[in-house]
């Protein structure tokens, strides 16, 4: 049975309500849904604002109603579809097992990225600045 539930296909899961494994894995699903729906409804305003402008109000506004709607219910589907929730599922128990560094730890190795980056910057620029006077030189370059 629960092998069945494995291998269904997303589809036949979109039209079903039932939820796989509802107790596990929930603040991983709970975020892939929200950033699953938030990319829906900045997908149906881009729809409302550039495409529907000229339609009345009752398709400018329904159309991307619609389009949220099913959205955020085929996103809820794909967090409960078993291989993708099971997925999920395994994220966040694999998250808990990461070691977390202090604020100390994090001041730290903010600095020496940012140091370096900086140092790196530099050391380009010097470099650009010197490939620039070659090629002037060489006038490949013209001032």
């Amino acid at each position: 049975m629960a092998k069945a539930l494995r291998e269904s296909t997303y589809l036949n899961s979109l039209f079903s309500a039932g939820l796989f494994k509802k107790n596990q894995g929930r603040i991983a699903r709970l975020w892939t849904w929200i950033v699953v729906t938030a990319a829906v409804v900045w997908g149906a305003w881009t729809l409302q604002a550039r495409l529907l402008v000229e339609y009345g109000d009752l398709i400018r506004i329904g159309v991307p109603t619609l389009v949220v709607l099913a959205g955020a219910w085929a996103a809820f589907r794909l967090v409960h579809f078993p291989r993708f929730a099971d997925f999920l599922i395994d994220v966040e128990g694999e998250m808990g097992k990461v070691s977390w560094p202090g604020w100390g730890e994090l001041w730290r190795a903010t600095v020496v990225v940012l140091v370096t980056m900086f140092l790196f910057s530099v050391v380009l620029f010097g470099y650009d600045m010197l490939w620039q006077y070659f090629l002037r030189w060489c006038s490949i370059l013209q001032a």
